[in-house]
Formats: structure tokens, sequence, C-alpha cells
């Protein structure tokens, strides 16, 4: 059976950013993709560069899926629960505007790790500028085999480079009480439904996405610290917590 994998791209008023992303998509070696785009009712040319991906699709040997929903939203994972939702693959994946899949074979060698059926694939990430310039790999690296327990040093696994299977995803939407962070606790609840269910997480041992540097919680930095305090305290216990970022701050001071 070929894996269908969802790729799902969340924007609003992306600008040119939002083409890096589309190229990166259409440029895949692998055929079976759906691609989701969850616009907020962008103002800039963003409609213009979608019709143009569709024509670009529609003269493919191989079309690809692409379904599109344009309207209002109540901010960036209140959308990202509308694609969730959409998805009809067997995986999904966000790649946001700017960001990009690290190489045109990333979703081949993805597929392959997902004839198990795990409930998770995942890999690295590393950072780029708004020129799509490598600049640093994370200094958070993905464990050889991941447990929901591995977020207690922090979001090991980018989202970007998360692919959860989408079943699991639409029974555990983003908390959308959590404005900047939500993304690290709808990893963590898929991870724990993983153990609930015994389904194993693989590790694809690749680069998966170039991912933009300045993202939202980037930009609301000390905001999303917070909450992800918070996240982890629900998660791992609040004492555990505080005892953690406790260590965190002697390791720094250490260095």
């Amino acid at each position: 059976m070929s894996i269908k994998i969802t790729v799902a791209t969340v924007i609003w008023n992306p600008g040119l950013l939002l083409q890096r992303t589309l190229d990166s998509v259409m440029e895949q070696d692998y055929d079976n993709i759906e691609h989701v785009i969850v616009d907020g009712r962008s103002k800039d040319n963003t409609m213009i560069l979608l019709h143009q991906y569709q024509e670009r699709n529609s003269l493919r040997a191989v079309r690809r899926e692409i379904n599109m929903l344009s309207e209002p939203d109540n901010g960036l994972y209140d959308a990202m629960n509308k694609a969730i939702n959409m998805a009809t693959g067997n995986y999904i994946v966000f790649l946001n505007a700017g960001d990009k899949f690290h190489s045109t074979s990333v979703l081949s060698e993805v597929a392959k790790c997902a004839e198990s059926q795990p409930a998770v694939i995942y890999g690295n990430t590393d950072i780029v500028d708004d020129d799509g310039t490598f600049l640093y790999r994370r200094r958070l690296q993905p464990p050889p085999q991941l447990h929901w327990r591995s977020f207690r040093q922090g979001m090991l696994v980018c989202h970007q480079a998360f692919f959860a299977r989408a079943d699991i995803a639409k029974e555990n939407l983003y908390n959308l009480k959590y404005r900047y962070s939500a993304d690290f606790d709808w990893c963590i609840r898929i991870m724990k439904t993983a153990e609930r269910l015994g389904l194993p997480m693989v590790n694809a041992g690749i680069v998966v996405a170039d991912y933009l540097e300045e993202g939202m919680t980037t930009a609301n930095h000390r905001k999303s610290l917070f909450e992800r305090f918070r996240i982890m305290a629900v998660h791992y216990g609040f004492l555990s917590t505080v005892w953690r970022h406790l260590y965190f701050v002697w390791r720094s001071v250490r260095r």
C-alpha cells in the first residue's frame, strides 16, 4: 500500500515566503502527497501564488491533491486544527510559509519508514534565514528513540519534522488555550497516545526540514517560554518542571 502523506501549510499574508514552501512541496520526488493549504483570508498576493501553484500542478504527469481553504480563523492553531480535519492522508506534517523540505527526497524517505505504521516518524531540522541560507543545526537534537518524556529536555523535535499518524492527530487537536506553544503540547499528547496504543515512533535519520529562524514563537519568545513551562508542568508535574528549569539555569551559568 502506498502511504499518503498530507503536507499542511497554514498561512496569513505570508508574502514571497510562501513561494519557497510551495516549490519545496512541488519538487518532492514522492507522488502520493496531499497538500492542504489553510489561508486566513490573506490580503496580499497569496491567492495569486496559490492559483499559479494549482496551474503548475495541473501540468504534472502525476498530479498531486491540493485542497485549499481561505476564510478567517481564530489564530494559527485554530487554522492548524482546520488543516488536520481536512487531511485525508495516512500521516500529516506541518510546513508553513518560509519553511521547506531539506531535500527533494524527504517524503520518499519518510514513506519508507511508514510501512510498519508507527504513530510518529521524526527527523532533524536545520535553521535558515530569509534567503534560505543555512545558519545552524538546532541545539536540541532528536534522540535515537523518542518517548513522550523526552520533551522534559525541551522540544527535541520541531513540528516541521514531526509526522503524526493522521488518525491520532484527529483525536488530538491543538489546544487553543495555548497561544504560542500549542505545538509543544500537541506533540507530547500525540506521543502519549502512541504509548497508550503500544505504537512505535521511528527516527527517519534524516534532516527533514529547513526552518525559518523568525517563527511566531521567536517573535514572542518570553511568552512562549512561560507557556512551555505551563505545558511541562501539566505533563511532567510542577515540582519536576521547576527543578528541571533550575538545572537549565545552572548549566547555562557553568558554560
